[in-house]
């Protein structure tokens, strides 16, 4: 389980122009953070205020940028690269897909226990853990991997090369694109919230939509998308969401937007490209964000979003006795804007007496 130096440049060399300072012969046996990386150990250092911990390190090679390239080699062995947290990216994949357990015969493995209906279509090269349930007229593409107890309903389409976790439920009708990675326990496409009220009880809207997903989309364990009430759910290329996020119906997240754990996204809610929304954060339903906005951790989107940019709607945190008396004083503000908006005419009136008599 060791990866040599000159082998990890190398195999990075086609999307990269690194420089490897040191012996290239050198083994590495893990990889490690910065500050407890041992010497056969490979590490990374990506942001200017962590540099203090470089000479302290004693790891095989660290990964440096340009900016840090004299002090690593004064330390020993380094990696140069423009972008080091991308090229530690991409160190942590070749690393995973040198390691993960192989196939005796990397064809197409289905678990004796598994149940799929004769209706589905199975390309080579998929792989069907026990005790998982392929529904009718499902399609699994080539590569395809369905973890343990999983269920892809009837008329599903998982795209090639997508893996499925334990658990892992893709309800009737919807679909994944191609190298998606889905951890365990994520639910797509259950019923989304709908119900009408009527007579002082609710009557259930049934959910007619699916749920699409694009290309290289990472969904984390836990969370939900809803399928859409009559149009689907759409999550583009390139989306990663984290665990327990909750999608709800007809909602739309642009391509390569990521968001935190436990972020919420009311019905028919659309997100942009390229956006960011922070652990616990909330958007309202029917709002819309435009491309490249970022919300803070724990914030509450209750306005649609047109200008890219940082926004944070929140209140801070503060020992408990001052907060309360801050929140007592909160509920106090329209009757004080009223005071001093009152105040200010009269101010202003006594101004113009004044000015007149003078």
């Amino acid at each position: 389980m060791t990866l040599r130096l000159g082998d990890i440049v190398a195999a990075l060399a086609g999307e990269f122009d690194a420089r490897l300072v040191g012996d290239p012969d050198v083994l590495v046996e893990r990889l490690a953070p910065l500050e407890s990386a041992s010497a056969a150990e490979l590490t990374f250092l990506s942001h200017p205020k962590y540099q203090g911990k470089l000479a302290r390190s004693a790891a095989a090679c660290v990964v440096v940028g340009p900016g840090a390239a004299a002090a690593a080699m004064q330390r020993g062995a380094c990696i140069i690269v423009d972008d080091p947290y991308f090229y530690f990216a991409r160190i942590t994949q070749l690393w995973k897909r040198e390691h993960a357990p192989s196939s005796a015969s990397g064809g197409t493995a289905l678990h004796p226990s598994a149940f799929i209906d004769p209706q589905a279509r199975l390309a080579a090269g998929v792989v069907v853990g026990a005790f998982a349930c392929i529904g009718a007229r499902a399609v699994l593409d080539a590569g395809v991997q369905v973890g343990a107890h999983s269920v892809i309903g009837n008329d599903a389409h998982i795209g090639a090369e997508t893996r499925l976790s334990a658990r892992v439920t893709v309800a009737d009708g919807c679909s994944l694109g191609e190298r998606c990675i889905v951890h365990p326990g994520a639910v797509i496409g259950a019923d989304g919230f709908g119900f009408a009220p009527h007579a002082g009880r609710w009557e259930k809207i049934e959910q007619l939509g699916a749920v699409r997903i694009g290309n290289d989309v990472e969904i984390g364990a836990n969370t939900c998308i809803d399928r859409g009430a009559l149009q689907d759910t759409v999550i583009e290329d390139g989306v990663k969401l984290d665990n327990l996020v909750q999608i709800g119906h007809n909602v739309r997240v642009g391509a390569h937007t990521a968001m935190a754990g436990c972020a919420g996204v009311a019905g028919s809610a659309t997100i942009g490209a390229h956006c960011t929304v922070g652990g616990g954060a909330v958007v309202l339903g029917h709002l819309s964000l435009a491309d490249h906005v970022h919300i803070s951790a724990a914030s509450v989107v209750t306005r649609s979003i047109h200008k890219p940019g940082h926004y944070t709607g929140l209140f801070p945190i503060d020992d408990n006795a001052q907060w309360e008396k801050n929140a007592a004083t909160l509920k106090q503000l329209h009757a004080l804007r009223e005071r001093l908006k009152m105040l200010e005419q009269t101010t202003d009136k006594a101004s113009g007496k004044t000015e007149e008599k003078s």
